[in-house]
């Protein structure tokens, strides 16, 4: 039963079964998470188109170019590891909070760098961005913190449909960014806009740390009772329990040889999805001549593609065998990057970009999956490897697309530049087939084929 200020109300116990109530609930925690990752994830989106004016008024060389774009996402993506980790020691609210609150500092100082000293008097503000930046790349390093935050609240038959509700729709801020802020900032000047999307984070900041409640455990915990995996279920809760410290998270979920699996399938299936899209605009430019505007709707169309496929992808987890689900996204992916490296052809390439966004989605969805399957009692830290090693693909896979694309040459490279990925993907198989041997031979229940309704 739920009060009206949202808490869940359990019926009394009885003697020595636990606790009468507990604050929130799942469906609360789920959507909180999600609006509080959307709201962080958008950082990248928003810092990033400013880049190119920033290098040209500072006369930035290609490499302090580079460093200035990257620097939100390298930042948002390695702080996952500490800041996942830390939901196994203090639960997932003062984490979040915590990332939420650096970002809009980086939004505001933003915004005070706009409003002084854009255009004329950027001289030697160069560190100043370094800085911002790394501020507002705290917001990317959400998504591990709400992994975990919400593999707490819910029991583990039913956290794909969750984890994937959450990753699908957070994800889907980079892409709506990119669209709606060319229009917002055409309609009332880059002030204008950026001043409009720093109320709305401030909003779901606000609204974030009034309403989410951490997990039964954690709450238990505050109040120094305990107890049992089902009991924590009938609260409202998840059955898994953490092993309690951020560093001995880290180091049990390292020591699952499973963990460095998932690593890997997330730098091709996230980390490959930030590289095609921060890569994508500069192919559809230089090998169909699209312009800037078209080439930031074609990537965009690509990455919804991919982040609301995993809404639909994380339900379907629960329900098939994840053995094949694994290989068959991965063949998804390879079939599509094959298509886009021999194809010149505009139609082609747009529909291998979507069927490699839909394979990159559906994986995505299934690692995650599995994350609570081999470290039950280490979720936040196998969160933090996962989220953030994995994330990084999107730092070191455009590199090499790009040096297959210069060494081929001419239009053609363009195409040819998306064979290492592919060769990256083709690699993966035999690591799915690996993964399938360990869980059996360690008595790993991996998902199989449920029927609908079935528990």
């Amino acid at each position: 039963m739920s009060s009206p200020s949202g808490a869940r109300t359990v019926a009394p116990p009885a003697r020595g079964a636990g606790p009468a109530s507990i604050r929130g609930s799942r469906s609360q925690a789920l959507w909180l998470a999600t609006l509080g990752f959307f709201g962080g994830f958008a950082g990248v989106s928003v810092f990033g188109p400013l880049v190119p004016k920033f290098t040209s008024l500072l006369g930035l060389s290609p490499v302090e170019a580079g460093v200035l774009a990257a620097i939100p996402s390298l930042t948002g993506s390695l702080l996952r590891i500490p800041f996942g980790a830390a939901v196994d020691r203090v639960g997932g609210r003062r984490p979040f909070l915590a990332l939420l609150v650096l970002t809009n500092i980086g939004v505001v100082g933003l915004l005070a760098l706009i409003a002084t000293s854009y255009p004329e008097s950027m001289a030697g503000t160069y560190p100043l961005l370094l800085l911002l930046g790394v501020l507002i790349g705290c917001g990317i390093a959400t998504f591990s913190v709400g992994i975990a935050q919400v593999s707490y609240w819910f029991p583990k038959r039913d956290q794909g449909g969750a984890l994937g509700a959450y990753a699908g729709l957070g994800n889907t801020s980079p892409g709506l960014s990119t669209m709606a802020l060319p229009v917002a900032v055409g309609a009332i000047g880059m002030l204008g806009a950026y001043s409009i999307w720093f109320a709305i984070l401030l909003v779901i900041t606000i609204v974030y740390g009034l309403l989410v409640a951490d997990a039964p455990w954690f709450q238990l915990r505050a109040r120094r009772e305990e107890a049992s995996p089902a009991r924590l279920v009938e609260l409202g809760g998840s059955e898994l329990v953490p092993r309690g410290t951020a560093m001995a998270g880290l180091r049990h979920a390292a020591g699952v040889p499973a963990t460095w699996a998932l690593v890997f399938f997330y730098f091709l299936s996230f980390g490959g999805f930030l590289a095609l899209t921060s890569w994508l605009p500069t192919y559809w430019t230089s090998m169909y001549g699209s312009s800037l505007r078209d080439a930031g709707l074609l990537t965009a169309a690509f990455s919804l593609v991919s982040a609301l496929i995993r809404v639909p992808g994380g339900v379907l987890s629960d329900r098939v065998s994840i053995r094949y689900a694994l290989a068959g996204n991965f063949a998804l992916m390879l079939a599509g990057t094959l298509m886009l490296s021999f194809s010149d052809t505009f139609a082609v390439s747009l529909a291998a970009t979507i069927v490699i966004g839909l394979g990159m989605g559906l994986q995505n969805a299934v690692v995650f999956k599995l994350l609570p399957v081999y470290v039950p009692d280490a979720v936040g830290g196998a969160s933090g490897w996962v989220g953030g090693l994995g994330a990084l693909g999107g730092f070191v896979i455009p590199p090499v697309i790009g040096y297959a694309t210069g060494l081929v040459g001419g239009t053609t490279g363009y195409a040819r530049g998306f064979l290492p990925l592919a060769a990256l993907v083709l690699v993966s198989l035999p690591v799915v087939l690996w993964l399938g041997r360990w869980s059996s031979q360690r008595g790993f229940r991996v998902p199989q084929v449920a029927a609908p309704g079935r528990p």
